[in-house]
């Protein structure tokens, strides 16, 4: 009596991508995950920034966006001040600490966990009260003020964009009044109606402004990011 064959227990390759990649990976839909959360759960599971972030013990694959703005024009460097508006997880100051800045503070609704010698604030960047704590606990006017943050969305498209802009315009009112002359401030943005503005406003005070789109920034997206070096004052 013959043997039944036995089953395999390891698939046989199938044709890969470029780059030796397999096909996406696809999770399984779980009922608790709206269709926006499911594909945003997919796009991490295979994108090679968040799986490179995650071993290089950075905590977002935001790390690698800021690294590319800072490669080009070295904002990061022993002796500057920074602050890091929206810092959750903490990608952004993790690379200004690895890049030699010891005098940083930041801010952000949701707790962080601690990265040394970073000051972190729980608070609503909003609040009258937090940038001047911010300038207190940071010592003394920065030379770079960096801007990651979002609003909560509500599906509106137009309503969430215009949310965007007002957190971005709260940014740059923080950073025109309490930058050094020669300092930077770099935000995330999206393209789209009111950015122009932004850029024009930035012009009157910065030498330099442009709108950059690092490696890491989803080609799908339409995040960009401002950045205004140079400052002249108000």
């Amino acid at each position: 009596m013959t043997e039944p064959p036995r089953k395999r227990m390891v698939r046989p390759p199938t044709g890969g991508q470029e780059g030796g990649r397999g096909k996406p990976a696809r999770l399984k839909t779980a009922k608790q995950r709206t269709p926006s959360q499911q594909a945003w759960l997919e796009r991490q599971v295979n994108d090679p920034f968040a799986a490179k972030a995650r071993t290089m013990g950075y905590r977002s694959r935001a790390a690698f966006k800021i690294s590319e703005i800072d490669d080009r024009l070295h904002l990061f460097r022993p002796g500057v001040r920074v602050v890091d508006l929206g810092l959750a997880p903490g990608g952004w100051t993790q690379v200004a600490i690895e890049r030699g800045v010891t005098d940083i503070v930041g801010v952000d609704l949701l707790a962080v966990e601690p990265l040394p010698p970073a000051h972190i604030l729980q608070m609503d960047f909003t609040d009258p009260a937090c940038a001047p704590r911010l300038i207190e606990l940071l010592g003394g006017a920065p030379d770079v003020v960096l801007s990651d943050m979002a609003p909560n969305t509500i599906g509106h498209r137009e309503t969430d964009h215009l949310r965007i802009v007002g957190l971005i315009e709260a940014a740059i009112d923080f950073a025109l009044d309490v930058l050094k002359p020669g300092g930077a401030f770099v935000a995330k943005a999206f393209q789209g109606r009111g950015s122009d503005q932004l850029i024009a406003g930035l012009k009157r005070h910065f030498k330099d402004v442009r709108n950059l789109k690092p490696k890491a920034s989803r080609q799908d997206s339409s995040e960009v990011f401002l950045v205004a070096t140079g400052f002249r004052g108000r």
